[in-house]
């Protein structure tokens, strides 16, 4: 949810810098950068969690049922 919040908050001050200050551009430009950031890291988070997952297969189906009891 926080990428895409961030993917909205720097479109929307992308296209408001565009049309009211130039300058502003650069401070859109690392929401987005930030935003795309995050995503290549979560991205790579789960690259790297897959061999975990499959080394420790009754540790992971434990941590998903304790995350339906908290759901």
């Amino acid at each position: 949810m926080l990428v895409v919040a961030l993917a909205i908050e720097g479109l929307v001050a992308t296209f408001r810098g565009v049309h009211e200050n130039l300058a502003q551009l650069p401070y859109a430009a690392s929401i987005v950068a930030a935003a795309a950031l995050l995503l290549a890291g979560w991205g790579l988070f789960i690259k790297l969690n897959v061999p975990a997952e499959k080394l420790e297969p009754e540790a992971m189906e434990e941590a998903k049922r304790e995350d339906r009891k908290l759901a």
